[in-house]
């Protein structure tokens, strides 16, 4: 039990954790700059915490089903037009933030837009600010603003760094180079997949086409190991 609380080996290389690390960087200080010259500083800051988790999915991890745009964009609106009804209806304390975000939650869900930071923006709009309840329901516009400005970020930063964002719902499967023997009928596709995300019923954040490129690269690199071993026995 106590080997499960240690963390598992990062497959990525330190120049990728760079690259992220500057683009959260430069992500979140766009976001919340803009935010500040629209609405204030004071505002803007408020915001700070929630962007700045963000920019760690967007930036790091931003092949991930939780960081895709309509999943900031759309987390980030439930939260806050929850926030501000329970606001409305139960005051501000933290009983009424608690409530807003597990509401939050329930609404992500079911717009399929789930986005961590937006649980924490949906307590901070709770028990905001005075500048922010200030603006009461036009505390809605820092928020889709520094949203925007991080999902912006993003687009530019990854793909000018050559990592591809958006990713797709639907991305085309590595082909088989034509010396390989063509893929079994009766190998994993994305749509097995699928059903196997659907029956364990738990959060994955990874599409079934994700988990079926991997599946194909495995499949690749054990070809080749095998090829590999043939050769080596007939030496």
């Amino acid at each position: 039990m106590l080997a499960r609380w240690f963390p598992a080996a990062l497959n990525t290389r330190p120049t990728e954790w760079t690259r992220a690390a500057i683009g959260m960087a430069l992500g979140t200080l766009f976001s919340v700059w803009a935010c500040a010259q629209v609405f204030g500083p004071d505002v803007a800051l408020h915001l700070i915490g929630p962007l700045g988790a963000s920019a760690v999915l967007l930036f790091a991890v931003s092949s991930g089903a939780l960081a895709q745009p309509w999943a900031i964009l759309g987390g980030y609106a439930c939260a806050g037009v929850v926030a501000l009804l329970v606001a409305h209806a139960l005051g501000r304390s933290l009983g009424s933030a608690c409530l807003a975000a597990g509401l939050a939650l329930l609404l992500m869900c079911a717009l399929r837009c789930l986005h961590p930071p937006a649980g924490a923006l949906s307590l901070i709009m709770v028990v905001a600010d005075p500048a922010t309840v200030a603006l009461d329901w036009l505390a809605l516009g820092p928020v889709m603003l520094g949203a925007l400005c991080m999902v912006l970020s993003a687009l530019a930063y990854n793909n000018l760094t050559r990592v591809r964002y958006p990713k797709g719902h639907a991305e085309p499967v590595a082909m088989v180079p034509a010396d390989h023997a063509p893929v079994d009928p009766a190998a994993i596709t994305a749509a097995d997949l699928h059903n196997a995300l659907q029956d364990m019923q738990e959060f994955f954040d990874v599409t079934p086409e994700d988990l079926e490129q991997l599946i194909h690269a495995s499949e690749r690199h054990a070809r080749r190991r095998s090829v590999g071993e043939v050769l080596a026995k007939r030496l």
